[in-house]
């Protein structure tokens, strides 16, 4: 996948006209995947044909298609929209049912041209097929397909180099990548990654990652009144890491100290982490082993605990060039095999 593929997207003429579809009424979506923008527009356009499809309540669009809504736009080899009819306007009656003229009234607007899919339809989910690049001005997500539900408010990603990257940090997966943004919660399937500016590193088989919300006083300007300041997430140009979940082969790596467990949580504002089960924490050659621990990436500071009934297993090798202070831990430990001092 190229990086640079919407430089060069920008340069290819559109050779059908562009659609301008309404956002779904009343949802609440805030900055950061593809529904960002309480209420604006989307445009969609392509290199190839698109194919608006009444009774399935699609449109297609082909080669080099892209969907732009606010400051995030989706580039992918194929998108398909899924369309409904618009809902009512809090106090409005509901709408009658269409008789055979409104059929025919809808359809001739439908095929007049202007792209609007019949001016009654709105947009609440896009699916993108291959080579899938959704960016805004500060962060990128890339992977082979992509569906965003906009009434939920969640984006799954599969295929191969799943990445998303904003400028405090890197999240990839083998499988899926998700994101929830009413939740502010990226979920990373099979050998997921966070990798942080400051060359911190957690992994885990399934990695749920929470971002801080925006306080109000941060939030952009029209971004909405039911919107506040959310504006983070995987795509949010604010965005800021919170805490991490691990569950499955849990690594947390700094350029010092690596751990391991079974599971955990990270937190990233006090680099702080806890790790419960087969825990390992490596500084060097030395290493410490234990059932828990609490772990200061920061300063390097591990608090072990044994087993129940058992001791804590260490290997000091002495006089190592460039290793830090070995763990603290829970109790005195020595299984003479080596001891923790």
């Amino acid at each position: 996948m190229m990086r640079r593929s919407h430089a060069l997207l920008a340069a290819l003429p559109l050779l059908a006209a562009p659609a301008v579809l309404a956002a779904p009424a009343g949802t609440a979506t805030p900055a950061g995947a593809a529904d960002q923008s309480h209420g604006q527009q989307i445009f969609l356009s392509s290199a190839g044909p698109q194919t608006y499809d009444r009774n399935a309540q699609t449109v297609t669009m082909l080669d080099h298609a892209r969907a732009v809504r606010g400051d995030v736009t989706v580039d992918a080899d194929q998108l398909i929209g899924f369309l409904r009819k618009k809902a009512p306007a809090p106090g409005d009656a509901p709408p009658k049912p269409d008789t055979q003229q409104d059929a025919q009234q809808d359809s001739q607007q439908d095929s007049g041209g202007n792209g609007t899919m019949g001016g009654n339809m709105e947009l609440y989910r896009i699916e993108a097929l291959g080579h899938v690049h959704i960016y805004t001005t500060t962060d990128q997500a890339w992977g082979d397909k992509a569906l965003y539900d906009m009434d939920q408010g969640v984006m799954v990603m599969t295929g191969k180099g799943l990445k998303i990257t904003t400028p405090n940090d890197v999240m990839t997966a083998r499988d899926v990548l998700e994101y929830h943004s009413k939740e502010h919660m990226s979920v990373g399937r099979g050998d997921a990654t966070v990798t942080t500016n400051d060359g911190k590193r957690v992994r885990a088989d399934v990695l749920v990652a929470f971002s801080e919300p925006d306080s109000p006083a941060s939030a952009p300007k029209g971004g909405g009144a039911e919107g506040g300041g959310d504006n983070n997430g995987p795509l949010g140009s604010t965005s800021k890491l919170d805490r991490a979940y691990g569950w499955g082969h849990v690594l947390l790596r700094t350029p010092n100290e690596i751990a391991t467990g079974d599971r955990g949580v990270y937190m990233f504002k006090t680099q702080i982490a806890r790790l419960i089960g087969h825990v390992h924490v490596t500084s060097g050659q030395n290493q410490n082993n234990g059932a828990s621990a609490i772990v200061n990436m920061k300063t390097g500071v591990a608090v072990m605990n044994p087993p129940a009934g058992q001791r804590i297993e260490g290997l000091v090798i002495p006089n190592e060039a460039g290793s830090s202070a070995p763990p603290r831990t829970g109790k005195s430990a020595g299984t003479g095999k080596s001891a923790t001092p």
